[in-house]
């Protein structure tokens, strides 16, 4: 019996070798346009337009000049666009999380009437894409006065239904209502047994809701596209698209703008990138007080 396990052993890694080169071929296809913005970023627009090596850096790189040329273009209008990211993405992430929680466990743990009808309108909101909703959403905030706000991309971005969805699911899972009676029996209420039994148990999910969310605001292109005018305004992918057109519609204009926007595009997705590994550790955390409890 020995002799056999001991034979069929080497075997065993060739089962997994084609999902091994799938997966190595999806990294590398992943990969190679953030390594394609990495090594253009470091160019300026002479290296751009050469027609040389696009996979790799050019003899004279300078990253600080190109950042210094970014951040001071147009009065330093970039950095603006990142900050209004910034801003869209913290209240929306933030506001949309909250919401997203409470109504998860509320479906999951309270018994209310038409609560299997509100579900499935919910479930339903799932199915309608968010673009579709654009312009009915500036229509109603024109009536309001609140177009070329920052209210018209903050207040939109509050409502996720697939967030609400994810808490729903976890928080009839991962939180037992044996642990919220014996909460109610010991003397604490509604809200005391939701942020100091519930809320713990959810934490895996509330920080993937937190992520998606804040992710989702930082990418939103189409709704502030719609509901801003102006320019001082735009979260930075807008800003990016009105460089683009910019650099495109003007052939004989200056040819360094196109070396801005792929340093810009390099920029803007740092924040995602430290925002996911920050946020690592509490998935971590979360996932072991889950397994304690």
């Amino acid at each position: 019996m020995t002799d056999r396990t001991s034979a069929r052993a080497p075997r065993r890694p060739q089962r997994y070798l084609p999902l091994q080169v799938l997966l190595g071929f999806l990294v590398v296809y992943f990969l190679v346009p953030f390594w394609w913005i990495i090594v253009n970023s470091s160019k300026d627009a002479p290296g751009l337009f050469s027609g040389g090596n696009t996979l790799w850096f050019a003899d004279d790189i300078d990253y600080l000049g190109n950042l210094e040329q970014l951040f001071t273009y147009d009065g330093g209008i970039y950095g603006r666009w990142i900050l209004n990211s910034t801003l869209y993405a913290l209240a929306g992430g933030v506001g949309a999380t909250a919401l997203a929680v409470m109504a998860g466990y509320g479906f999951a743990k309270y018994r209310f009437a038409a609560r299997r009808f509100s579900f499935a309108i919910l479930l339903g909101a799932l199915m309608v894409p968010t673009t579709a909703l654009v312009i009915p959403t500036f229509i109603m905030f024109s009536e309001l006065g609140l177009t070329n706000t920052i209210w018209a991309v903050i207040l939109p971005s509050l409502l996720n239904p697939f967030g609400v969805y994810l808490m729903h699911v976890y928080a009839r899972d991962a939180v037992p209502d044996e642990i919220l009676d014996a909460a109610r029996v010991d003397g604490a209420g509604d809200v005391r047994t939701f942020l100091q039994i519930a809320l713990p148990l959810m934490r895996p999910a509330v920080v993937t809701v937190l992520l998606l969310s804040a992710v989702a605001s930082w990418n939103n292109y189409f709704l502030p596209l719609a509901m801003l005018s102006d320019n001082r305004l735009f979260p930075v992918t807008v800003g990016l698209s009105l460089w683009q057109g910019v650099a495109s519609g003007n052939n004989a204009g200056p040819t360094s703008l196109w070396s801005l926007i792929i340093l810009g595009a390099l920029v803007s997705v740092i924040p995602l990138i430290i925002a996911f590994f920050s946020l690592q550790r509490y998935w971590r955390g979360g996932l072991s007080v889950g397994g304690l409890r």
